[in-house]
């Protein structure tokens, strides 16, 4: 069993760095199709074609190959074991070396890490991945879903409060100002929005996280399609070029809400590539 887990885990990272989801591929092409700027026509279409590229030689999306994130889901009776979650690491250790990762991990101390004296581990299992995500799902299994973070949209994302003035619409009009800065800045655009609303940073930021896990480019919410509709009215498009395609899609989860004045969100603007996920069942 131990070997099947490491295995499984290190294929599907290595999917999750090297290929686009039908459900996006089929959004670019929608894209390419709709766009009139014809500079922002050729990115999109760029884009797709690096994507396919990528997927058959099982090779890297993009330089910047990503932190992992992971989101467990655990059945009603299932169970999960210290053990399993140290084939769940191995797999990720062996999934970077595989697809390879870029080596970005950091050595030393916690100060020799924060302003990087301590050097840079040549290993790209140095890459250590991200907090595991556990929630329940309905189904009798256990899957996990593995997510590459780039590092440009970590620098454009933003977690705040907003004073929501019992009004939702307040709410979405910051998120699209947000998202308008984030986007118009990221430069490695279209984007997918990623947004999660929650009581604290630490649920907003996971909300974010599992909207991308659970996200569809084929199904859209209201809300959803009115942010992206918005941010691409700001005629931002793919590099900044211009056109109507700033944003491909919006991934937006709402989680629990306490009575308080303020909703704390979660924008991130993912880059082109970005969400890299991959799915996998595990038992």
């Amino acid at each position: 069993m131990k070997s099947d887990i490491v295995s499984l885990v290190r294929d599907t990272l290595v999917k999750a760095g090297s290929t686009f989801r039908e459900d996006k591929k089929e959004a670019y092409k929608k894209a390419i199709r709709t766009e009139q700027n014809e500079q922002a026509r050729w990115v999109l279409q760029t884009v797709l074609d690096n994507a396919e590229a990528a997927e058959k030689n099982l090779s890297p999306l993009c330089d910047d190959t990503g932190i992992p994130h992971l989101v467990l889901e655990v059945g009603p009776d299932c169970s999960v074991s210290g053990r399993m979650l140290d084939d769940i690491r191995e797999g990720v250790r062996q999934g970077l070396r595989t697809l390879p990762g870029r080596p970005m991990g950091i050595m030393g101390d916690d100060s020799s890490r924060i302003d990087q004296s301590g050097g840079l581990n040549p290993d790209s299992a140095g890459v250590e991945p991200a907090p595991i995500l556990l929630r329940r799902c309905e189904e009798n299994v256990i899957r996990l879903h593995i997510l590459m973070f780039g590092g440009g949209p970590a620098i454009r994302a933003k977690t705040y409060r907003v004073f929501h003035k019992h009004n939702t619409q307040v709410v979405l009009d910051e998120i699209v100002n947000w998202a308008k800065e984030g986007v118009a800045q990221l430069g490695c655009s279209p984007c997918t929005l990623a947004v999660g609303v929650g009581r604290s940073h630490f649920e907003a930021a996971s909300m974010m996280l599992q909207a991308q896990a659970d996200g569809r480019y084929d199904v859209q919410s209201e809300m959803e399609q009115e942010i992206t509709r918005r941010v691409n009215e700001a005629n931002i498009g793919p590099l900044g070029l211009g056109g109507n395609t700033s944003v491909i899609a919006t991934f937006m989860k709402v989680g629990p809400q306490r009575a308080s004045g303020v909703r704390i969100v979660c924008v991130r603007p993912t880059c082109c590539f970005e969400p890299r996920i991959a799915t996998v069942v595990l038992s």
